[in-house]
């Protein structure tokens, strides 16, 4: 066993760095699952965020406004459901980086995906192409590879998947930048990730798209695992489109309702789309017309009336971003990760390797792990962390993936996950 790791001043180092956090206040504001006589140590923001305390509450609101108004819950009050999703707008803008114009909350990820694609997916003969990355996520893979076939196009030829080139599986600046060049003429979209899943890495948006555009590619992101994660800025990045979910480090719930981003070059112009009566500009819907006009910017790509229920648990997990900041999270973010980092060079480098880059503009909160000794040793250590009430995350084939996430991790749950894997490691040998 690691002494230095089990020593008091450990501890209180680590106790000293959390009652030396300006957040800390936040914690409270989740749900922490419990685990034996205390808590969960949870690093899992990346598949499922917590729950926000008012959510329950804000949820219950409009259960009771439905119940006393039925359908004059759509007009009245504050939180009418007619303009419900704009209440969330500013907030959401705020979070990736946009204007509100830009901005909608609507559906989920793959369906946002599938929906933008209609309009910025629009493949000739002599430019079929999409360029994701090697090992995407495969809800990516299945949406990109249908949209190629519904065309009439062939994956085989036209679905360029760009294979990493760094130690661990991450990809560098300079390779995606030689495929583009080398493929530009092909690629009629460029679909990348903010951060990519199994190795956590982050990628800069600003210089794909500069690279994409020059070469004639329209781009979009898929931001997943960066919202909330990191600052973003997708007004400045220039992307054409960009979904997301929110149920990750947002917090908002199991298959919460998704974000959608189209550039405001975009919010007038005459692009094809699936049209649904909630996209058409909203003086005239009630009009009951056949013909449809669009809202202008991201609200024009809406189909259906918003799920109101599940947009009220958005509410809560956006007021609690705009009230922290995402550069304050940010701050937190990087000591968080750097101590994880650290406790890891300094006593398990003998039983984990990192994949994530190390230079922390290329990652956010999630440092993806590979245990030493191969996927079985793997498969042990994480289910002894689940056992013993440190959950991470577990993805196909051999990561184990630990995301402090600082609205509610402390360094106090990051030298806790340390601990038990050198017990582990100590047990087994």
């Amino acid at each position: 066993m690691s002494s230095s790791l089990h020593a008091v001043d450990a501890e209180l180092d680590a106790v000293a760095r959390d009652a030396d956090d300006p957040l800390r206040s936040f914690r409270e504001e989740f749900l922490i699952p419990p685990h034996g006589d205390g808590h969960l140590h949870y690093f899992c923001g990346n598949s499922l965020g917590l729950q926000p305390r008012a959510a329950r509450e804000v949820i219950e609101l409009e259960l009771d406004r439905w119940a006393r108004l039925a359908v004059e819950g759509h007009f009245r009050g504050d939180t009418a459901w007619m303009t419900y999703h704009e209440g969330l707008r500013d907030g959401i803008a705020m979070l990736v980086g946009a204007k509100p114009i830009e901005v909608v909350a609507m559906n989920t990820l793959s369906v946002n995906l599938h929906l933008l694609m209609v309009s910025f997916y629009r493949p000739t003969h002599a430019r079929p192409a999409i360029l994701i990355e090697a090992g995407a996520f495969p809800s990516d893979r299945h949406a990109v590879e249908s949209q190629i076939r519904f065309h009439g196009f062939d994956p085989a030829q036209c679905l360029i998947e760009l294979a990493p080139d760094e130690p661990g599986g991450t990809l560098s600046m300079q390779t995606i930048a030689d495929v583009i060049e080398r493929e530009g003429n092909r690629i009629a979209l460029v679909l990348w990730p903010g951060v990519q899943y199994r190795t956590g890495q982050a990628f800069d948006l600003a210089e794909i798209t500069r690279l994409a555009h020059a070469r004639g590619a329209m781009v979009g992101f898929d931001l997943a695992h960066a919202v909330g994660n990191l600052p973003l800025a997708l007004h400045d990045a220039d992307a054409d489109f960009a979904a997301w979910c929110h149920y990750k480090y947002v917090n908002a719930g199991p298959g919460a309702v998704a974000g959608a981003f189209v550039h405001a070059r975009h919010a007038h112009a005459d692009l094809p789309r699936f049209a649904g009566w909630w996209g058409h500009e909203k003086t005239s819907r009630f009009a009951m017309g056949p013909q449809f006009v669009p809202a202008p910017g991201a609200e024009g790509w809406q189909l259906s009336n918003p799920p109101i229920l599940a947009m009220a648990a958005l509410r809560p997990a956006l007021g609690i971003f705009q009230r922290a900041g995402m550069s304050r999270l940010r701050e937190k973010s990087l000591r968080l990760t750097g101590y994880l980092e650290s406790l890891i060079h300094e006593h398990l480098a003998d039983v984990l390797h990192i994949v994530t880059p190390a230079e922390t503009v290329r990652r956010g909160c999630q440092l993806s792990l590979r245990v030493r000794e191969g996927r079985d040793a793997g498969r042990s250590l994480f289910e002894f962390l689940s056992e013993n009430g440190v959950l991470g995350d577990w993805r196909e084939p051999d990561v184990i993936r630990i995301s402090p996430a600082p609205l509610y991790n402390t360094h106090l749950d990051v030298l806790r996950f340390a601990q038990l894997t050198a017990v582990w490691r100590d047990s087994t040998r």
